[in-house]
């Protein structure tokens, strides 16, 4: 008898583990759910009639994503279920954007986008109302000159996402960043208790930049400002209509396109206080075999128990994952 080729050995042998793993899960009961079913097909979103979630809604009909649901949130809501589901390994995908204090905290990957629904990467600008160049020229000159990075950024929502409070957080970053601040205010002569206000949505990227304003405005430059929580909607119609003085956190130009496309004419678009920034779908790196929203519809890989061991099924042949 001839000897038996090593990869025959080999083969045989996996073809056992195979079958019985089939077996033992038969016997179990243990329910084989694909990575859609276990999220539902669901996309977990955030602020509805935001440009994101309509950008969300165009990148499903875009993907074929038919048999997928996009639910509304909030940005606290959308982070909270993230939060519940990777400290429990769970598979979710979720509306994402950067800056933002998740991807610091958490290992997250944006999925690749190759039809470019999501556009390239935007700018954050800042945006105020027609006339207050004339009105308010010491505010007006140190929001022309306000630019940070997504660093300087993170450092003010880490310290808010750990329990500080936003004014002292932007306290803290102003003491610790005095020449990036002198650069802001330089030559500037503090005015003696003016009224100033500002907009913003609640995204931790905008409380942090508004709160880093603000305290500026009122520190530095003597303003008494104000910073007014508001949806997304209202705080641009609050700029255009001159009800409030400026706001630091227009996306541009895919996420908040609608609203500049309706209120341009209104508004002074001082320019990109950040640069970079993205959006997109994203999910936690774990979820190894969905790289791109793609895979969303293509992805077929299999999660079943059986005697405590994952077995991760791709093309309908499984292999052992301990």
């Amino acid at each position: 008898m001839k000897n038996t080729p090593k990869w025959m050995m080999f083969l045989s042998l996996a073809m056992v583990l195979i079958l019985g793993a089939c077996s033992s899960n038969s016997a179990s009961g243990a329910e084989q759910v694909t990575a859609g079913e276990q999220v539902k097909y669901t996309i977990t979103g955030t602020d509805p009639g935001s440009g994101l979630m309509r950008l969300t809604a165009q990148a499903m009909e875009d993907y074929d994503l038919s048999n997928w649901t996009l639910t509304e949130s909030s940005a606290a809501g959308m982070t909270a279920q993230l939060d519940a589901a990777y400290n429990n390994k769970q598979l979710i995908v979720f509306v994402a954007w950067s800056p933002h204090w998740m991807f610091n905290t958490y290992d997250l990957k944006y999925l690749d986008d190759p039809k470019l629904t999501y556009g390239e990467p935007e700018e954050i600008h800042t945006i105020a109302r027609l006339g207050l160049k004339d009105d308010h020229p010491v505010a007006y000159e140190f929001l022309d000159r306000f630019h940070w990075t997504a660093d300087d950024m993170g450092e003010v929502m880490i310290d808010i996402q750990n329990g500080m409070d936003a004014e002292s957080a932007a306290s803290k970053w102003v003491e610790e960043n005095e020449a990036k601040v002198q650069e802001w205010i330089e030559g500037l002569e503090p005015v003696n208790g003016d009224p100033f206000t500002l907009s913003f949505v609640m995204w931790d990227s905008e409380l942090a930049s508004t709160s880093v304003v603000r305290y500026v405005l009122e520190e530095k430059l003597g303003y008494k400002a104000e910073a007014l929580q508001v949806e997304i909607g209202p705080m641009w119609i609050g700029v255009a209509n001159g009800d409030v003085d400026a706001m630091v956190a227009a996306w541009l130009p895919v996420t908040h396109a609608d609203y500049w496309e309706r209120y341009a004419d209104q508004l002074d678009d001082l320019g990109a206080n950040m640069v970079n920034v993205k959006s997109g779908l994203a999910v936690p790196a774990y979820m190894e075999d969905v790289n791109s929203i793609e895979d969303l519809k293509s992805y077929t890989e299999l999660y079943t128990m059986w005697e405590g061991t994952f077995r991760i099924y791709h093309g309908g042949l499984p292999f052992l994952a301990i």
